[in-house]
Protein backbone atom coordinates (compact mmCIF):
# COMPACT_ATOMS: atom_id res chain seq x y z
CA UNK A 1 0.00 0.00 0.00
CA UNK A 2 1.35 3.26 -1.01
CA UNK A 3 0.28 6.39 1.41
CA UNK A 4 -0.02 9.95 0.39
CA UNK A 5 0.42 13.24 2.46
CA UNK A 6 -1.22 16.33 0.00
CA UNK A 7 -0.82 20.10 0.31
CA UNK A 8 -3.18 21.77 -1.73
CA UNK A 9 -3.09 25.37 -3.07
CA UNK A 10 -0.35 26.98 -0.93
CA UNK A 11 0.04 30.14 -1.73
CA UNK A 12 2.87 32.34 -1.91
CA UNK A 13 3.72 35.35 -3.81
CA UNK A 14 7.15 35.42 -5.98
CA UNK A 15 9.63 36.92 -8.20
CA UNK A 16 8.87 34.60 -11.26
CA UNK A 17 8.68 35.03 -14.69
CA UNK A 18 10.11 35.73 -17.92
CA UNK A 19 8.97 39.57 -18.51
CA UNK A 20 10.60 42.61 -17.66
CA UNK A 21 7.87 43.52 -14.83
CA UNK A 22 7.82 40.07 -13.44
CA UNK A 23 11.16 40.53 -12.09
CA UNK A 24 9.94 43.96 -10.29
CA UNK A 25 6.66 42.75 -9.35
CA UNK A 26 5.89 39.56 -6.76
CA UNK A 27 3.28 37.36 -8.01
CA UNK A 28 0.57 34.89 -6.48
CA UNK A 29 1.69 31.54 -7.37
CA UNK A 30 -0.20 28.24 -5.96
CA UNK A 31 1.31 25.13 -5.34
CA UNK A 32 -0.27 21.73 -4.66
CA UNK A 33 2.03 18.80 -3.23
CA UNK A 34 1.42 14.79 -2.90
CA UNK A 35 3.66 13.07 -0.62
CA UNK A 36 4.30 9.36 -0.64
CA UNK A 37 4.44 8.35 3.50
CA UNK A 38 3.55 5.35 5.63
CA UNK A 39 0.82 6.53 7.03
CA UNK A 40 -0.14 3.12 9.07
CA UNK A 41 3.84 3.47 11.12
CA UNK A 42 2.80 7.24 12.39
CA UNK A 43 -0.87 6.18 13.08
CA UNK A 44 0.56 2.87 15.37
CA UNK A 45 1.87 5.49 17.96
CA UNK A 46 0.21 8.71 16.77
CA UNK A 47 4.30 9.59 16.81
CA UNK A 48 4.68 12.50 14.12
CA UNK A 49 8.57 11.61 14.15
CA UNK A 50 7.17 8.69 12.11
CA UNK A 51 4.85 10.80 9.81
CA UNK A 52 5.35 13.65 6.82
CA UNK A 53 4.99 16.79 8.98
CA UNK A 54 3.15 18.96 6.09
CA UNK A 55 3.50 21.59 8.54
CA UNK A 56 7.23 21.24 8.16
CA UNK A 57 7.01 20.44 4.83
CA UNK A 58 4.89 23.82 3.63
CA UNK A 59 7.09 26.41 6.16
CA UNK A 60 10.30 24.95 4.16
CA UNK A 61 8.82 25.52 0.39
CA UNK A 62 7.25 28.70 1.68
CA UNK A 63 10.72 30.09 2.54
CA UNK A 64 12.32 29.15 -0.51
CA UNK A 65 9.55 30.26 -2.63
CA UNK A 66 9.19 33.65 -1.19
CA UNK A 67 13.34 33.99 -1.10
CA UNK A 68 13.53 32.32 -4.70
CA UNK A 69 13.73 34.52 -8.54
CA UNK A 70 13.21 31.71 -11.08
CA UNK A 71 12.69 32.63 -14.07
CA UNK A 72 11.02 29.70 -14.88
CA UNK A 73 7.78 27.60 -13.39
CA UNK A 74 9.42 24.47 -14.20
CA UNK A 75 12.49 25.44 -11.78
CA UNK A 76 11.08 26.35 -9.31
CA UNK A 77 9.21 22.89 -9.26
CA UNK A 78 12.30 20.88 -9.76
CA UNK A 79 13.71 22.93 -7.17
CA UNK A 80 10.72 22.28 -5.00
CA UNK A 81 10.65 18.38 -5.17
CA UNK A 82 14.92 18.04 -4.60
CA UNK A 83 13.86 20.01 -1.03
CA UNK A 84 11.03 17.80 -0.21
CA UNK A 85 13.12 14.63 -0.99
CA UNK A 86 16.57 15.61 0.66
CA UNK A 87 15.08 17.63 3.20
CA UNK A 88 12.12 15.33 4.45
CA UNK A 89 13.21 12.01 3.46
CA UNK A 90 9.90 11.09 1.05
CA UNK A 91 10.55 8.58 -1.74
CA UNK A 92 8.10 10.18 -3.88
CA UNK A 93 6.83 13.11 -5.02
CA UNK A 94 4.28 15.39 -6.97
CA UNK A 95 4.65 19.03 -7.42
CA UNK A 96 2.27 21.03 -8.86
CA UNK A 97 3.09 25.03 -9.72
CA UNK A 98 0.38 27.55 -10.85
CA UNK A 99 0.82 30.94 -12.10
CA UNK A 100 -3.42 32.14 -11.93
CA UNK A 101 -3.65 34.51 -14.30
CA UNK A 102 -0.80 34.33 -16.06
CA UNK A 103 -2.09 33.74 -19.55
CA UNK A 104 -5.03 36.10 -21.45
CA UNK A 105 -8.18 34.06 -21.20
CA UNK A 106 -6.94 31.10 -18.84
CA UNK A 107 -7.55 30.73 -15.18
CA UNK A 108 -4.02 29.65 -14.52
CA UNK A 109 -0.84 27.99 -16.26
CA UNK A 110 1.49 25.77 -14.90
CA UNK A 111 3.73 22.25 -14.58
CA UNK A 112 3.07 19.43 -12.96
CA UNK A 113 6.00 17.03 -12.01
CA UNK A 114 6.86 13.65 -10.12
CA UNK A 115 10.56 12.73 -8.97
CA UNK A 116 11.42 9.68 -7.45
CA UNK A 117 9.34 6.26 -6.53
CA UNK A 118 6.39 4.92 -5.82
CA UNK A 119 7.59 1.94 -5.28
CA UNK A 120 10.22 2.71 -3.65
CA UNK A 121 8.13 4.16 -1.00
CA UNK A 122 7.64 2.33 2.58
CA UNK A 123 3.57 1.82 3.28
Amino acid sequence: MKDVVFVRDLEVEAIIGINDWEREQRQKILVDLDMSCDAAAAAENDDIEKAVNYRSVTKACIKHIEESEYFLVETLAERLAALIRADFGVAWVRVRVRKPGAVRHSREVGIEIERGSRAGATG
